[in-house]
């Protein structure tokens, strides 16, 4: 599918890249990708925004602050209420009303923010491995966090380091293509340190049960970065919540399980329509 992309200005005097596709009239599909070096919408959600487009939903990929094609400040804290705040305010100048919101890791805190600051604005959520549902410092004793240690931001930073930083995200390392790498490394090089040294979430997860619309919560029992535990969390405390959990998956259920995940999560979109 071609996607249509722009550059939308927000608040702060940034820019941020949104690529859109699929019929243009039919429910929103909003794509929010995961953080660490290189990460983009595209690169995460390539296989899968396809299944939601043939399904007839217009697909939506911004770009968050300090990825991809958007702008990449230095000298300031990436917060959560900064990514949530300007992937809405971008929403709102594309007139996208009301969104499904599908976030992975990061982006799964941005969908539970944005829910949380303007309710009723998701129509629904599937999170893939949702981060910001537990305390900041705990997801730093993770196997994961751990091994992405690197060079990034450093002048020894090189192709070959950006594939051992995303082989870590999924359990079987090989379904990671050179074309993925090379992709990544793209963005990774323009990146600022401060993009992940000054990043600062807090724990939604005692907000949760605010949460009202429908969640799909997807879950790796091999991630090494949020631990599927959290997935308790919802079915604890959301009124309309359901998770399903994969054995051999890691971090990237949408990329490691590309054709149950498109299948899965359309039709439970179908069922919120």
């Amino acid at each position: 599918m071609d996607l249509e992309r722009e550059q939308i200005a927000v608040s702060g005097g940034y820019e941020l890249s949104v690529a859109h596709g699929g019929p243009t009239d039919g429910p929103a599909v909003v794509f929010l990708h995961g953080s660490g070096p290189g990460a983009s919408a595209e690169s995460n959600f390539k296989q899968n925004i396809d299944a939601f487009a043939d399904a007839g939903y217009r697909v939506i990929l911004p770009d968050l602050i300090g990825y991809g094609g958007s702008s990449m400040p230095e000298g300031i804290d990436y917060t959560l209420q900064l990514f949530t705040d300007t992937v809405y305010e971008a929403l709102q100048k594309l007139g996208i009303k009301k969104a499904a919101l599908v976030g992975n890791s990061l982006g799964g805190g941005i969908a539970l923010q944005m829910e949380l600051d303007h309710p009723g604005y998701a129509t629904a959520m599937v999170l893939m491995a949702p981060g910001c549902i537990e305390e900041q410092a705990s997801y730093f004793t993770m196997p994961g966090i751990k091994k992405m240690v690197s060079g990034f931001g450093g002048p020894d930073f090189n192709v070959e380091e950006q594939r051992r930083l995303v082989s870590n995200l999924v359990y079987d390392a090989s379904i990671i293509s050179d074309t993925l790498v090379k992709e990544r490394f793209a963005v990774a090089s323009k990146q600022p340190k401060d993009v992940l040294a000054r990043m600062k979430t807090p724990n939604l997860g005692p907000e949760l049960g605010k949460v009202k619309c429908p969640i799909f919560v997807l879950w790796g029992l091999n991630d090494e970065f949020c631990p599927e535990s959290g997935a308790r969390h919802f079915l604890d405390k959301c009124e309309d919540a359901r998770c399903l959990t994969f054995n051999t998956v890691g971090h990237w259920v949408q990329v490691e399980r590309a054709a149950e995940f498109n299948r899965y999560a359309v039709d439970f979109l179908n069922d919120q329509r």
